[in-house]
């Protein structure tokens, strides 16, 4: 047998101890870990968030602002439109599609589309554009109506007759402009209607020859669309600024939509100057009263004129909403439908009186738009979102998007025509602040 030499004895040995050091070692932390316990916890110093107080203002569950609606089954449970202010029986030769978009706050939508059907627009011409960020859960009923994103779907479908698009995501007020925009392009409308959810349309019932505001809304446009048109070319027609207005599809195409940087005011400031710079007009028509409201009539029955729901005039001006009782006048002339009240009668003035003090109650709220927080449920429901933090991020992004418009010419306010500003300006000038 052949010995090693006294060198490679002297080779192996480091690489024996080592191998027979690594077998110990890992031997220990084997049974290290089977026996191993684990370390005693200390909750104090367990890091934990620091939480803002609770809002424990939580407003009363919402009343039922339309009784009548709740228990139809169909539109045939409903009041009848007023005779003067049904549609005409075969629909006008133009496409009148009217948007209104609703992200928070039900009864000013379910008000404002009333009194839209009430005076005259067809149900089927009306697009409610639902932008609360919850995909179908409405349509399927899943919200409750303390949610502030609850939209009653069926109701508006299948009792009121009108049509609801679901936006995929939560949108700002400039994207659902261009989303408006979009659907008049897919849809080949020459024009369209768009109004605020929160107001009260009424036709002007004591205007001579009469017609209702849908009437007067449509012959208003189809007369700017006319080549002599006197203020051709226009882009909007405002009725009542923009709470009700008309869009040329075709112009507004041409200006360039709306600039969704500028998520919400200060876009229409953008917007509407642009169009004077490209030197077309924004023109100021009239179909009817717009009133811009933060509460909900008590009882919507009473926009459709009959004599069995009308309004006792009201005392105290600070009480956002109106109180139905019958109607005692006699009819000034002879009713045109039975039950029906007549037009321009005293109650459909007091409604008007009771409209103004809602309008003017809503100028004297320091927070104009408080209603948007009138609601604080949903918990645990569907695409919950926190109605504190929804408020606050909203904020955010309006401050945002002023800073992008000051940015974007150079300028604090909407009159940037009136210092010198013109198309191609846009954020190649410095500030003037």
């Amino acid at each position: 047998m052949i010995l090693p030499s006294l060198r490679s004895r002297y080779v192996f040995l480091p690489l024996i101890l080592a191998l027979a050091f690594l077998t110990l070692l890992f031997l220990r932390i084997s049974l290290t870990g089977e026996n191993a316990q684990p370390a005693p916890e200390h909750p104090e110093l367990k890091p934990h968030p620091l939480y803002k107080p609770n809002n424990t203002d939580i407003p009363p569950p919402l009343p039922e602002y339309f009784p009548r609606a709740a228990s139809a089954k169909s539109p045939s449970d409903l009041p009848p439109v007023p005779s003067w202010n049904r549609p005409p029986k075969e629909h006008v030769p133009e496409k009148t599609r009217l948007y209104i978009g609703f992200t928070r706050f039900w009864p000013l939508l379910q008000q404002v589309v009333v009194s839209y059907i009430t005076a005259g627009w067809p149900p089927e011409d009306i697009y409610v554009v639902e932008n609360t960020g919850t995909f179908d859960a409405n349509k399927h009923g899943r919200l409750t109506s303390q949610n502030p994103f609850y939209m009653d779907y069926h109701r508006l479908t299948k009792i009121f007759g009108v049509n609801v698009i679901t936006m995929p995501s939560l949108q700002s007020f400039a994207q659902l402009q261009n989303f408006y925009l979009s659907e008049a392009i897919n849809n080949d409308l020459d024009f369209y209607f768009w109004g605020h959810m929160d107001v009260i349309v009424q036709s002007h019932e004591d205007a001579t020859p009469y017609k209702s505001l849908y009437t007067r809304a449509v012959e208003t446009v189809r007369e700017a669309q006319k080549p002599d048109y006197k203020d051709n070319p226009w882009a909007i027609q405002f009725f009542s600024y923009d709470w009700f207005a008309a869009v040329n599809t075709a112009r507004f195409v041409e200006i360039g939509g709306w600039d969704t940087m500028i998520s919400y005011y200060g876009t229409d400031c953008d917007m509407h100057s642009r169009i004077g710079m490209a030197g077309m007009h924004a023109v100021v028509a009239d179909a009817g009263e717009v009133y811009d409201v933060t509460n909900s009539l008590d009882d919507l029955e009473v926009l459709y004129r009959t004599k069995a729901k009308s309004l006792a005039p009201r005392d105290d001006s600070s009480n956002l909403t109106s109180t139905p009782t019958p109607n005692t006048d006699e009819p000034s002339q002879p009713s045109p439908e039975d039950g029906e009240d007549t037009l321009a009668s005293p109650a459909w003035h007091t409604l008007q009186s009771t409209l103004k003090q809602m309008a003017e109650a809503k100028v004297a709220d320091p927070y104009r738009n408080s209603w948007q927080k009138r609601q604080r449920g949903g918990q645990g429901e569907p695409f919950y979102y926190d109605p504190d933090g929804f408020e606050t991020a909203l904020q955010m992004q309006i401050h945002v998007g002023t800073e992008i418009y000051d940015e974007k010419w150079g300028h604090r306010g909407c009159d940037i025509r009136d210092v010198g500003l013109s198309l191609g300006d846009e954020w190649r000038v410095e500030h003037d602040w």
